[in-house]
């Protein structure tokens, strides 16, 4: 074991160094000086995985970020409550809901575009998509995602607010905390914890609706008649809505969410973040004390709003932290508090870690529009909208029709009585189209060669065959093709032709098997 003593780190339990100290030299329980000699000593990393959760009580504010927040929420929650009552008229033979995910036909719908199982490419390319589309805002402005989108962060607002409208602001629902259980305690907890539920049920119950249609499921759901799966996956989504935003909160940022980790790799010192700017405004002193000693204090008054209204109950103060979620409600605070002061606002702002070198070194601010352009944003997005277009040409150029054939296996052919070899095939004739089309199955190649199906007979056997296959299905056809009786293994291929007022051609190529090959 490495002795402080001989190293000279350690004197009187401060370590003498800026750079990270091995608990081999340092003890755990010591302290390290900061950057800065009028910085407060900075405590030793605790040896704890996991800390106490503590009640964050944060207060109203208002200003542009958290109008901003407002908009956000307001919009999203519109979206998820309301998009599954969006009617879209896709004809007499398809749903008519304008996103619905039909898991018993194996359909994707939203608005104009419909999904089949095989075309699962499209849903990998906008998971991907939103993949880059992440790695964009990440690499812009931190995690303002995690501050104004995520759905953690929505509900989790959504039941702050809830706290506010029923405990009041911070101080009273400190103090309501503190106070002793009283039945008008208990009436407060009942009413809040009854809207957590009203919230967490709605929550639940509007996401079985993109699984069904919403009216006739809600129908359904109130009349008990509803699938089981119905009322469990409600069930769960109430528990999981009220445990994560209405109790968890900012523990799931923390602790359970792994984007925190991840997110460091994609940004770099031009990334935009919620910066405290110590350099500005340290030492921290008082109104008073500036006005008495102007020259020894900073801009920063002490006055704790930028803790007081933060979400995740984080200092800024102290950097870049996990629990920073970048929903930039400190700035808010802090320009106010610089307004009703008289001093310049931006002493929390957004800012990159350069940026704030050069300010610190005398250099006027930057616009933080000026720091979003740049070639990793520029390419980042380069590459998110070009996947968006390949994706809009591929479903543009689509072919709403199929053709897939399987061959028989076991056995490969059979000679019929008459000499003929006859060969088994399994057709599947996919019809994209809302509307039931006529399709016209004909061989291409094999000389001689005749066909017909498990419903008719050989005698009406031909070298073309017609089908209707209904609107927006897959119909299974057997066929049976059988040549003359000197015919030889070959390739040969279905052709199908769809009617109607897209004309449509597939084309698929089988094998015909015949005796004396090498198999």
């Amino acid at each position: 074991m490495v002795s402080s003593d001989k190293d000279g780190l350690i004197e009187d339990g401060v370590a003498k160094t800026n750079e990270p100290v091995s608990s081999a030299v340092a003890d755990p329980a010591a302290t390290t000086r900061r950057h800065e000699p009028h910085e407060p000593p900075r405590a030793h990393l605790s040896d704890k995985l996991y800390e106490a959760k503590a009640t964050v009580h944060n207060r109203r504010i208002d200003g542009p970020f958290r109008r901003f927040k407002w908009l956000v929420m307001a919009v999203t929650l519109a979206i998820y409550y309301g998009t599954p009552w969006i009617r879209w008229d896709r004809g007499p033979y398809a749903p008519d809901q304008a996103v619905l995910v039909d898991l018993a036909h194996r359909r994707f719908y939203m608005f104009g575009i419909e999904i089949w199982p095989q075309e699962f490419y499209f849903v990998a390319g906008l998971l991907i998509m939103a993949g880059i589309g992440l790695f964009l805002v990440t690499s812009a402005v931190g995690r303002a995602w995690c501050g104004y989108a995520c759905p953690q962060t929505v509900w989790t607002d959504l039941f702050q607010h809830v706290d506010r409208f029923v405990d009041g602001d911070r101080f009273a629902r400190q103090k309501l905390d503190a106070a002793p259980w009283t039945w008008g305690k208990v009436f407060r907890r009942a009413f809040k914890w009854s809207i957590y539920l009203f919230i967490g049920f709605w929550t639940g119950g509007a996401w079985i609706m993109y699984f069904a249609d919403a009216p006739t499921l809600v129908q359904d759901f109130w009349r008990g008649e509803a699938a089981p799966v119905a009322y469990i996956t409600v069930a769960i989504l109430t528990l999981t809505t009220v445990t994560l935003g209405g109790f968890m909160r900012e523990q799931v940022c923390i602790y359970m969410c792994p984007w925190p980790r991840i997110q460091t790799a994609m940004m770099d010192e031009k990334s935009l973040l919620v910066t405290y700017k110590d350099w500005r405004g340290e030492p921290r002193g008082s109104v008073k004390k500036a006005e008495k000693n102007p020259a020894q204090f900073g801009d920063c008054i002490d006055c704790t709003m930028c803790v007081q209204v933060c979400p995740t109950g984080i200092d800024i103060r102290e950097g870049p932290q996990i629990g920073c979620i970048t929903c930039a409600l400190c700035i808010d605070a802090c320009d106010r508090v610089m307004a009703d002061i008289g001093r310049p606002r931006g002493l929390i702002d957004y800012a990159t870690l350069e940026d704030c070198k050069a300010e610190a070194a005398g250099a006027p601010p930057r616009s933080a529009w000026k720091a979003l352009l740049r070639p990793r944003t520029i390419a980042y997005t380069l590459i998110w909208g070009s996947i968006g277009l390949a994706m809009l040409f591929a479903l543009g150029v689509r072919d709403r029709t199929g053709l897939s054939v399987a061959p028989d296996r076991n056995p490969p052919f059979m000679l019929l009585s008459d000499g003929s070899i006859r060969n088994a095939y399994t057709l599947r004739l996919r019809n994209m189209a809302t509307q039931p089309r006529r399709m016209t199955i004909a061989i291409d190649g094999l000389p001689g060669a005749a066909m017909w199906t498990d419903t008719t007979s050989r005698t009406d056997a031909a070298r073309t065959l017609a089908v209707t296959v209904p609107a927006d299905s897959t119909a299974t056809l057997r066929a049976y093709v059988a040549a003359p009786p000197a015919s030889g293994a070959s390739e040969f291929a279905f052709t199908l032709d769809a009617r109607g007022p897209d004309p449509e051609r597939q084309r698929t190529t089988t094998r015909f098997e015949a005796p004396g090959e090498n198999r």
